[in-house]
C-alpha cells in the first residue's frame, strides 16, 4: 500500500505532519510519500530515525492556502500537494492521498483529476459520531452545502457500503435527517428526499430527528452538506464542552483510589468516543479513488491514525463496492 500524504496542509504542518508520518510507519508496513517543500520536509525528517525505504518525498513548489478559492487555485497552482497527491492516485502512483489543507481545493482536484463514480452524480464527506449502540455515520457533513433531493439515494448506497466493508454492519439501517418522524415533515427538499430514499433498495428506516441521532435508530444518517456540517461540529463542540466540565468539575476531584482509577478510565474511554483524532480523516466518498479530508488543527496523532484507517479502505477495496450500484 501508498499513501501520499500532503506535508504542507495544517495549521501545524510540516512539523506535525511529519511526527505522524514517522508515528505510523512505526505501527506499519506501509509506503508513504510526503509532497510539498522538500527543503522543510528534510529538515523535519532529520530529527527521526525511520525506514527510509518506506518514505519518500515529492517536491512541490507551489502550496494551496487555506483561503484560496479552490477551482482558482488547483487550475493556476498545478505544482501544488493537493493537485500532485490526486494525480499520483490517477497515475496509479498511490493508493490514496490524505490532507489538512484546503477541503474545497482536495474535493476539487479530486473531482477534476478522478471524477466521480458512474452513477454517482455528487460526493460526499463522511464523519462517524458515537451512539448507544456504536458508531453512526454521516454524510454529507460539507463536501454539498447545496444539493438536490435525488443525491441523497447516491449518498446512501456509498454510506451503506462503507458501513458493511468498513464497519462491518451486514446491513446498516439508512435513516434521513429530519424534524419530524412522518413522512410529511420537513421543507420541500427533506420530503422529496424521503419519497426517493422510499423508493430505493436499501435499508431505508424514515426520517430520524436531531435528539434520535446518538440512540442509534439509524446506522448511516443523510442529509445535505450545509446540515450536516452543523450537526458535525455542534456535535463535536458539545461533546469537549461536557467532558471538559465533567472533568474539571467532577473526576479531577475524586480521590486517588483503585476505585476511583477505574472509573477514570470508563472516562477516558468516553472521551476517545466523541475525539476526531481517533479516527484521522473523514473520506471525500464518490470519487474514482481514496481522498481523505483531515481537521485543519490536525496533530501528530490524528495524522498517525487518518494514515492507519486509510490502509482499512485500501484493505477493502471499498471503490470498487462503490462502483456496484
Amino acid at each position: 500500500m501508498i499513501i501520499a500524504l500532503d506535508a504542507m496542509g495544517g495549521d501545524y504542518a510540516p512539523e506535525e505532519v511529519v511526527k505522524g508520518t514517522i508515528l505510523a510507519l512505526e505501527e506499519s508496513d506501509l509506503e508513504i510519500i510526503l509532497l510539498g517543500d522538500m527543503e522543510k520536509v528534510k529538515e523535519e525528517l532529520i530529527k527521526y530515525k525511520y525506514k527510509k525505504d518506506k518514505l519518500s518525498v515529492i517536491n512541490c513548489k507551489e502550496y494551496i492556502e487555506t483561503g484560496d478559492f479552490p477551482l482558482d487555485a488547483i487550475r493556476n497552482k498545478r505544482d501544488s500537494s493537493i493537485v500532485i497527491g490526486t494525480k499520483l492516485i490517477k497515475n496509479n502512483q498511490a493508493d490514496a492521498f490524505i490532507s489538512a489543507g484546503n477541503s474545497g481545493a482536495v474535493m476539487a482536484a479530486a473531482l477534476l483529476e478522478l471524477g466521480c463514480i458512474p452513477q454517482i452524480h455528487r460526493p460526499a464527506i463522511a464523519a462517524i459520531l458515537p451512539s448507544a449502540k456504536g458508531k453512526v455515520l454521516v454524510l454529507d457533513v460539507g463536501a454539498n452545502v447545496d444539493c438536490k433531493p435525488e443525491h441523497l439515494p447516491q449518498f446512501a448506497f456509498i454510506g451503506s457500503k462503507y458501513a458493511k466493508y468498513i464497519l462491518g454492519i451486514e446491513n446498516p439501517k439508512i435513516g434521513l435527517l429530519n424534524i419530524g418522524e412522518e413522512e410529511n415533515k420537513g421543507n420541500k427538499f427533506a420530503q422529496n428526499a424521503y419519497k426517493s430514499l422510499k423508493n430505493t433498495n436499501i435499508n431505508f428506516v424514515g426520517n430520524i430527528e436531531g435528539k434520535d441521532i446518538f440512540k442509534g435508530k439509524a446506522d448511516v444518517l443523510v442529509c445535505d452538506g450545509f446540515t450536516g456540517n452543523i450537526l458535525l461540529k455542534s456535535s463535536e463542540g458539545l461533546a469537549k464542552f461536557l467532558l471538559t466540565e465533567v472533568n474539571s468539575r467532577v473526576i479531577s476531584q475524586l480521590p486517588q483510589n483503585q476505585e476511583m482509577d477505574k472509573l477514570k478510565e470508563k472516562f477516558m474511554n468516553l472521551v476517545k468516543m466523541t475525539d476526531y483524532t481517533e479516527y484521522g480523516g473523514s473520506p471525500l466518498l464518490g470519487v474514482n479513488g481514496l481522498c481523505f479530508i483531515c481537521h485543519g488543527r490536525s496533530k501528530a496523532k490524528t495524522f498517525k491514525n487518518a494514515i492507519l484507517n486509510t490502509a482499512k479502505f485500501i484493505d477493502t477495496h471499498i471503490v470498487e463496492h462503490f462502483k456496484e450500484i
